[in-house]
């Protein structure tokens, strides 16, 4: 069974750093997709960035120029390197891999558990 760990998250003050992490274990032909999300109290999940298996990215507006994934396909990880980090950060993130099983041709998708950040004033 695929799964997801992820790790990275804390405290941190505005204006600081961190790196999210996210490594898969399982089966995995391919992985079409990573993504990484996230879901503050009292509001719903939104996309954060995605890079696609040709090496597409895309982000929010409001992490755009601050935020930055990146893979390693041969470690199944996903990272995510924010920087300059707001209060308005501050949530919980998950990690996202849309993935092709060995001997299928239909997608899967896997979630992380969730890593929260939270970035002080």
């Amino acid at each position: 069974q695929v799964r997801l760990v992820e790790s990275g998250g804390g405290l941190v003050q505005a204006g600081g750093s961190l790196r999210l992490s996210c490594a898969a274990s399982g089966s995995i032909f391919s992985i079409n997709a990573m993504g990484w999300y996230r879901q503050a109290p009292g509001k719903q999940r939104e996309l954060v960035a995605i890079i696609t298996s040709g090496g597409n990215t895309n982000y929010a507006d409001s992490v755009k120029g601050r935020f930055t994934i990146s893979r390693d396909n041969a470690k199944k990880t996903v990272y995510l390197q924010m920087n300059s980090l707001k209060p308005e950060d501050t949530s919980v993130y998950y990690c996202n891999f849309d993935y092709t099983r060995y001997f299928y041709s239909d997608s899967l998708e896997v979630w992380g558990q969730g890593t929260l950040v939270t970035v002080s004033s």
